[in-house]
C-alpha cells in the first residue's frame, strides 16, 4: 500500500449524489428547446466532461449557438427550477478530516466550471478542506490529464505521490494519461464494470472505503 502526499477529488458523483439532478435538468433544457431528449445512460456518459465537450456529444447535430441556449437552460434549470436533492454522499466530511488528519494534502478536479465549483464548495462548507481546485474553465477537459497537471505543479508533489478518485471513466483516464493512481467509486456515474476499463487500483463501494487503500 502506498503513502499518497496527495488526493485529488472530482466532484459530481464521487463527492456529491448529484448525478441524478444534472440528469433531468439536461433533459429538461433539451425539452425547453425542442432538442431530442438524450437518456440518462448517455448523460451519465458525459459526467466528467467540460459543458462544452458534453453538449458536443450529446447534441452533436446542433450547433454552438444551440448549444449557447442549452447552456443557459441547463444553469436555469440547476440552480433555478430544479429541485431534485444533491447531497454530500455519507462519509464524504468524515473522510476529508482524516485524509487531513493523515497530513494528505486534498484537491479537486472537476467538469463544473468555476463559478459552480465555487459555490457548492461555499455552500457545502468542504472549502476549507481543500488546498486547491481546478474547473473545466481552467484546463482542458478531462480525459485530458491537464487538470491534474497543474495541482502537481501548484502543490509541488510528484505524480508518483498522487491518487485521483473519480465516479466516471472520464475522471480515470485522465489520471491514467497524468501517470497517478486512480480508484473508481461505483456510486456515480457508471459502474464497477465500466471502472475496471481504465484498470484503476481498485473500485470502491463507499466514500470511507477509500481510507482501507491509503497508507497510515
Amino acid at each position: 500500500m502506498k503513502q499518497y502526499e496527495l488526493v485529488i477529488f472530482d466532484w459530481d458523483g464521487t463527492l456529491m449524489d448529484s448525478v441524478g439532478k444534472i440528469v433531468t435538468c439536461l433533459q429538461s433544457a433539451a425539452v425547453s428547446l425542442e432538442l431530442a431528449v438524450p437518456t440518462e445512460q448517455a448523460i451519465r456518459d458525459i459526467i466528467g466532461l467540460s459543458i462544452d465537450e458534453a453538449l458536443a456529444v450529446l447534441h452533436p447535430e446542433s450547433d454552438h449557438s444551440v448549444h449557447a441556449k442549452m447552456k443557459e437552460g441547463y444553469r436555469i434549470q440547476y440552480l433555478e427550477l430544479n429541485n431534485t436533492p444533491s447531497p454530500l454522499f455519507h462519509g464524504v466530511e468524515d473522510l476529508l478530516i482524516e485524509l487531513q488528519q493523515l497530513g494528505i494534502k486534498l484537491a479537486v478536479a472537476t467538469g463544473k466550471g468555476r463559478s459552480g465549483l465555487d459555490r457548492v464548495l461555499t455552500s457545502t462548507e468542504l472549502d476549507r478542506h481543500f488546498s486547491a481546485s481546478r474547473s473545466a474553465d481552467e484546463a482542458s477537459s478531462k480525459p485530458s490529464p491537464e487538470m491534474i497537471l497543474q495541482l502537481l505543479n501548484e502543490l509541488e508533489v510528484e505524480a508518483s505521490k498522487a491518487l485521483m478518485i473519480g465516479d466516471s471513466i472520464h475522471d480515470l483516464n485522465m489520471a491514467n494519461n497524468a501517470g497517478v493512481d486512480a480508484i473508481g467509486v461505483d456510486y456515480g456515474a457508471h459502474n464497477k464494470e465500466r471502472l475496471a476499463l481504465a484498470n484503476p487500483i481498485a473500485v470502491i463501494s463507499s466514500p470511507l472505503e477509500l481510507l482501507h487503500h491509503i497508507s497510515r
